[in-house]
């Protein structure tokens, strides 16, 4: 499913999550650039590796924050940031630029700390915005279950356009990142090399704490 629209209009310009699709858009200009060894060099520098950061976590201390920018490619980038446009707004809007940062980022740091708690021992480097991008989805779907979100389900190769409420939408997103998720622990895989545990992770933290970051004169409601 792919989501093009909502209908909740914004009050004021969403310029911290524009600011934050204009620095992975960069950074992933900046990586597109580059030879593959020093791609796999830089990589291996800035994603967080459970294995490195559970022996030494002092001297990786700063990867699970630059993880958050990294891509592994321009599908990854444009879904992550395409889904983050889409909810963003809304959810920056009720928070405020400053505190949707926060928000942001915590919800990424969330996403890899669970994500090392399932992958202590892995070697491979862990990049994307997904757990990031999975606490702001949670904040909106709780502030606006009811909005209408315009969609495309592929049927064969035919695309359907379908509006569905928010709490569908992603409701049916976080149920996959739990199936899945499931699935790899059950059998030992990542499924398609997908961290489903970060984005349960960052889901999660989105849903509890979402409310602490909202302006106070919504806070309650």
């Amino acid at each position: 499913m792919l989501p093009l629209r909502d209908n909740i209009p914004r009050r004021t310009k969403p310029l911290m999550t524009g600011l934050i699709i204009a620095i992975n858009v960069i950074i992933y200009i900046n990586q597109a650039r580059m030879g593959r060894p020093e791609l796999y060099e830089f990589i291996y520098q800035f994603g967080l590796i459970p294995q490195d950061f559970v022996s030494q976590p002092l001297d990786n201390l700063f990867t699970p924050i630059s993880s958050m920018f990294l891509h592994g490619g321009l599908g990854h980038l444009l879904g992550n940031m395409w889904m983050l446009a889409l909810f963003g707004d809304n959810v920056e809007d009720r928070m405020g630029k400053l505190k949707f940062l926060v928000f942001y980022l915590l919800s990424g740091l969330a996403a890899g700390l669970i994500h090392l708690a399932f992958n202590r021992l892995s070697p491979v480097p862990t990049i994307g915005a997904s757990g990031a991008v999975a606490g702001v989805m949670a904040a909106y779907v709780f502030l606006f279950p009811l909005a209408k979100v315009l969609t495309v389900i592929p049927i064969f190769i035919f695309p359907y356009l379908i509006t569905l409420p928010a709490l569908i939408f992603i409701g049916i997103w976080f149920l996959t990142q739990v199936y899945y998720g499931t699935m790899a622990l059950a059998f030992g895989n990542s499924f398609g090399g997908i961290a489903w545990w970060a984005h349960i992770g960052g889901f999660v933290f989105g849903a509890l704490l979402y409310r602490k970051f909202l302006k106070k004169e919504l806070r309650y409601y």
